[in-house]
């Protein structure tokens, strides 16, 4: 994590804990409050110090009251467990109440990414003493990476709208937002990989091979439940696998040094269409491969492998021409390049069997 700049740090132990905006009401009551305030000076009117003592004193109540509801209060928030770029996600914020006899009223609260805020506000019109209160936004992220958000800003118009009294909460948070994924048609079988023969490696189909330790994410239809017993440990079968089908999806994230912004724009789109690659291979039951400049991850399939290939695909950083690919490619397989449009390329691996080019 970055550290923050001195000024940055002075200035937020210098800076006010509350934040005072004036509303189009409080204005107008403002400006009201003066007008009686110069009549009554003026005219040395009983009644109209009276009225003043009255709007004063709606003014400080207004500034107490606000001053409490934000008092006690803390913030949670908790994204989904999985956001893609350029896809709508909901945000999900919990406002606890500390405070053991005094209720919150009318609480905005804004989330605060990257210095900046978010423009979808969470309203709360009461939290009880000792409860809390949830509710979600909808928010869109146009990029993918880590994306930091950097705390909350709750606001309170209570009780009267005449001012806005907000306070800053910070609660920093790293959201890894994944490649935006389209949805492609499953690809076509080739003729090698349909063959009933078996291999020695490991599957989910054939014959029995043997027995091994549960892992996160196997069938719960081959736990070996008598081997369990005598283990104390959950323990599953192994089949020796038919001659699987298997894909390489190969990403050239090489760009030049003088790179402008279209030829970012066609590398995020070649990376997005990596994605979409991967996730229909993997839904097809392939086992799926991902090489990249300077990174590959192995063979394997199923959720959690696309979980990988998608986190490693989200913070893949632009190339290069001179830096190689990380593996080599292997014959009998889908090896499926995908390049950027408009960026020249410095060569190809051996043994590609397609390149997609990733368009507009």
């Amino acid at each position: 994590m970055t550290k923050r700049p001195w000024w940055s740090r002075l200035w937020r132990r210098l800076r006010p804990p509350r934040r005072l905006e004036i509303t189009r009401e409080g204005r107008y009551f403002v400006f009201i409050t003066v007008a009686v305030g110069l009549a009554a000076i003026n005219t040395g009117n009983n009644l109209l110090y009276l009225v003043l003592g009255w709007l004063l004193s709606t003014i400080v109540a207004s500034g107490a009251m606000s001053d409490m509801s934000l008092r006690g209060i803390r913030v949670h928030r908790r994204p989904p467990p999985r956001v893609f770029a350029n896809r709508p996600f909901l945000m999900e914020i919990a406002v606890d109440n500390l405070k053991r006899g005094l209720s919150s009223y009318s609480l905005e609260v804004e989330d605060v990414a990257d210095g900046t805020r978010v423009d979808k506000t969470c309203y709360f019109l009461k939290v009880p003493p000792g409860r809390a209160q949830r509710t979600s936004y909808r928010h869109t992220i146009g990029r993918r990476g880590l994306v930091r958000f950097d705390g909350v800003r709750v606001a309170s118009r209570y009780p009267f709208n005449l001012f806005r009294k907000s306070r800053y909460i910070e609660d920093p948070v790293e959201l890894l937002v994944y490649p935006e994924v389209r949805p492609l048609p499953p690809p076509a079988p080739r003729a090698h990989a349909l063959g009933e023969t078996a291999s020695r490696q490991i599957g989910r189909r054939g014959d029995f091979f043997g027995l091994r330790d549960y892992r996160h994410g196997d069938d719960r239809h081959d736990i070996h439940w008598k081997s369990t017993a005598r283990a104390g440990r959950l323990m599953v079968r192994e089949y020796e696998q038919e001659a699987e089908r298997r894909a390489t999806v190969v990403v050239d994230n090489a760009l030049p040094d003088d790179a402008g912004a279209a030829e970012r724009d066609a590398l995020e789109r070649a990376i997005s269409l990596a994605a979409s690659l991967a996730n229909a291979y993997i839904a097809s039951g392939y086992q799926v491969r991902l090489v990249t400049r300077g990174a590959a991850l192995p063979f394997s399939g199923g959720p959690m492998h696309l979980e990988r290939i998608l986190r490693e695909l989200a913070l893949l950083p632009a190339a290069t021409a001179d830096v190689p690919f990380a593996a080599s490619l292997p014959p009998r397989t889908d090896n499926v390049l995908v390049v950027p449009a408009g960026v020249p390329r410095a060569g190809a691996p051996a043994g590609v069997t397609h390149v997609l080019e990733a368009g507009a």
